[in-house]
């Protein structure tokens, strides 16, 4: 059985509450011990007042550090001092209640039970010694009390342990939250580079692919200057060529950079959401850049909805090489959405847009509570 965590230890930000527990506690005490004081005779003063200072004196070390070897002497100087203002004035019996959550919150169970029990019985016996002796009453209340205090600290132990782990979960949510905005950013910065690269391939390595055909195609004229500078306008635009291509190659993600598409894939999926699976089938080969960068980027995408918004246990990633085509499907057993409406918010109108570019086809299927599946085509001859 797991005891209530010790008041010497400090509690996480979410659990403000709690440690207004804790120092009401305190304020109990130093209260009960005041109304003692101002009851009992001359003789009770000075340990009384030593009672005080000792207590304020674990109270103040418990804000710098936690608990340690020190709390066990502590709390015995605390008990002896309170034994010997008990025995001094039965008013003092009413400190027994604060004294049993100390006992419950520095003592391991199976000493915290039977020093509760052995308080509990000094209680009773020095009120049997008052008037009419031992009674009915003087055995039911102070027993009560102990039953009252334990009940109590173990509903404390389950609410500290409760803003304990919702602590975690907010540092978890903050820690994912960061990650997410991280990658995101990460996933503008490569979508920015890839339509430069898509920008430069399409217009400036088209126009000087033409300059060099026409270039070439005048090289049959007579010898002449004008040959001449058509020979060097052809060098000069093959050079430009070849710097846009290196350019160009150079824009390439550096997930496909480091590995070819199946590794970089699985890479994703495993650092994307843990415990995802991928699968590859049939023998892979070499793709275009342009298909592999949309197969890529579908993948981020729906796996960063999964991670997002899905809460699934089970996601796989599956690539399949066929004869003809190429196939990418991402499924999740997640909460699902309704495609009609959710499918701009998540991302993926623009990846169908790419995927239909390359002549493929890219579909979504899912509903609420049932999931996501997401699909994509694209043929070997068009890639």
């Amino acid at each position: 059985m797991n005891h209530p965590a010790p008041l010497t230890a400090h509690p996480p930000a979410a659990a403000s509450p709690l440690r207004l527990v804790r120092y009401a506690l305190h304020g109990a005490f130093f209260v009960l011990l005041g109304v003692g004081l101002a009851t009992a005779g001359l003789p009770a003063l000075p340990p009384g007042l030593l009672l005080a200072a000792v207590y304020a004196l674990g109270v103040a070390r418990e804000r710098r550090r936690p608990a340690g070897a020190w709390a066990g002497a502590w709390l015995a100087a605390v008990t002896g001092l309170w034994l010997l203002l008990l025995l001094l004035d039965r008013g003092f019996s009413y400190l027994a209640f604060p004294l049993f959550f100390l006992f419950l919150h520095l003592l391991p169970v199976r000493w915290a039970h039977p020093a509760i029990a052995a308080a509990t019985g000094a209680v009773i016996a020095v009120q049997a010694t008052g008037p009419g002796g031992l009674t009915t009453a003087k055995v039911i209340g102070p027993a009560a009390g102990a039953g009252v205090a334990i009940l109590t600290a173990y509903g404390y132990a389950a609410l500290y342990r409760e803003s304990r782990q919702r602590q975690r979960l907010i540092d978890d949510l903050v820690r994912t939250r960061d990650e997410l905005a991280a990658a995101q950013r990460e996933a503008g910065r490569l979508a920015e580079r890839q339509r430069l690269a898509r920008e430069i391939h399409d217009t400036l390595a088209q126009g000087l692919s033409s300059i060099v055909l026409l270039a070439r195609a005048g090289e049959g004229a007579p010898p002449g200057p004008a040959a001449d500078r058509l020979r060097e306008i052809g060098r000069t635009a093959a050079d430009n060529l070849a710097e846009a291509r290196r350019f160009v190659a150079g824009l390439t993600p550096p997930a496909l950079e480091e590995a070819p598409l199946p590794e970089a894939l699985r890479r994703v999926t495993e650092r994307t959401v843990p415990g995802a699976v991928f699968r590859l089938d049939g023998e892979p080969r070499k793709l275009p850049v342009q298909a592999e960068v949309a197969l890529l980027r579908l993948t981020q995408e729906a796996l960063a909805n999964v991670a997002r918004h899905a809460r699934a246990e089970h996601t796989a990633v599956t690539l399949a090489f066929h004869r003809d085509q190429v196939t990418l499907d991402v499924f999740d057993d997640g909460a699902g959405f309704t495609p009609g409406t959710a499918t701009g918010r998540f991302g993926l109108h623009g990846m169908r847009e790419r995927i239909a570019e390359l002549g493929g086809t890219l579909s979504v299927e899912s509903a609420p509570g049932e999931g996501t599946a997401v699909a994509a085509v694209l043929p070997v001859a068009a890639s």
